[in-house]
């Protein structure tokens, strides 16, 4: 893949408690090479002022490890609409490439409260890096239901970005945050302690994230609502959607595949306790 090339440098705290880079953070990487390249050309003008993340689909194909040399970000620019345009990305480390991620953004006019059409000139820069892209395998469409695992989580300041409202990388650790708590055993223990006590590992294979609403800070806490949807040998899909408790409003919805593996990273069958949730917490075909 050719294309815009940013690279990125890795931080001792990108690392979780697995050893490897998170799977949030390396959203995060994303959002570095889409700032970078932005501020690259004539369209600069569009980040912090005009700019939305309208979705993100991201596949992890091995993990990320601490180094001093930076990841490279490729990204290219996909198909190109009136107000919106699509990217993809390939995240390399010593050559290898560990992860791929597709975004669609729109342009918004956030006083106006709607997508606004891009100017010509702006369109035309976006028209010459433009290229095809083959689509993306779907993971289904499901919904969550009313048998759903809740959970709550209140917005700190630092997740705040220019706009003012909740930054997208920061949902991935919403939904990561309940994920880890959907523990249908209930003696206080989150999903990962019993996997550590098993000795196993729970790898996220791939994650599609839909942006619905703008999450503002506020005292008040929202929630996620999780449910089990595809339950095969050695993985698990796991529908979610954020929520703002005082009205209802669905804000976000998201979709993530888990792989069990051993210590070695190896798939195994998914642990008794996965399974038990399938049961209790089932998502609905839409």
């Amino acid at each position: 893949m050719s294309g815009f090339v940013s690279r990125v440098p890795l931080r001792w705290v990108d690392l979780d408690a697995q050893g490897h880079v998170n799977n949030a953070v390396v959203a995060d990487y994303l959002q570095e090479a889409r700032v970078e390249w932005l501020l690259s050309g004539p369209n600069a003008h569009l980040l912090g002022t005009s700019t939305m993340v309208v979705s993100h689909q991201v596949e992890y194909l091995g993990p990320v490890m601490f180094g001093l040399d930076p990841v490279e970000v490729v990204l290219t620019v996909g198909p190109v609409g009136a107000a919106q345009f699509s990217l993809a990305y390939s995240v390399r480390q010593d050559g290898r490439e560990l992860a791929r991620a597709r975004s669609l953004m729109c342009l918004y006019d956030y006083e106006a409260g709607r997508p606004r059409r891009m100017t010509g000139p702006e369109r035309l820069w976006f028209l010459d890096q433009s290229t095809a892209l083959a689509p993306w395998p779907s993971l289904g469409r499901w919904t969550v239901g009313d048998r759903a695992h809740t959970s709550e989580f209140v917005v700190r300041w630092s997740d705040l970005d220019p706009y003012g409202h909740v930054n997208n990388v920061r949902v991935f650790d919403f939904v990561a945050e309940a994920r880890i708590r959907m523990n249908p055993d209930e003696d206080g223990t989150s999903r990962m302690q019993v996997a550590a006590e098993q000795g196993l590992l729970w790898m996220v294979a791939r994650q599609d994230v839909d942006y619905l609403g703008q999450i503002a800070h506020r005292g008040d806490p929202y929630r996620v609502r999780s449910a089990i949807a595809r339950v095969g040998r050695t993985s698990v899909t796991i529908v979610a959607q954020v929520e703002d408790p005082r009205d209802g409003a669905v804000l976000v919805r998201t979709r993530t595949v888990l792989v069990s593996g051993d210590a070695s990273g190896r798939p195994v069958p998914l642990p008794q306790n996965m399974l038990a949730a399938a049961e209790r917490w089932p998502a609905n075909p839409a």
